[in-house]
């Protein structure tokens, strides 16, 4: 699956945040309510435009994001 088939970020749409291409709804929201226990199916009702590939692209964009995620560790202060 190419990212860019199904995830885009375009400054015009939702503040420029992480978007299933062709709709409104964010990654963060699909990511959200796998987090809070939804199944695919039950995302996928609740969202009837969107498709079990969309989600699962939701999942592969967070897992890219945190790989390429830099970790600072800073000093304790004395």
């Amino acid at each position: 699956m190419r990212l860019a088939d199904r995830i885009e970020i375009n400054s015009h749409v939702m503040h420029g945040k992480p978007i299933i291409k062709g709709t409104r709804v964010p990654v963060s929201l699909i990511l959200g309510y796998l987090a809070g226990g939804m199944t695919i199916e039950e995302i996928l009702t609740e969202h009837p435009t969107i498709t079990r590939e969309d989600v699962l692209a939701c999942l592969e964009y967070a897992s890219q994001v945190v790989a390429e995620e830099e970790v600072l560790v800073l000093a304790a202060a004395s």
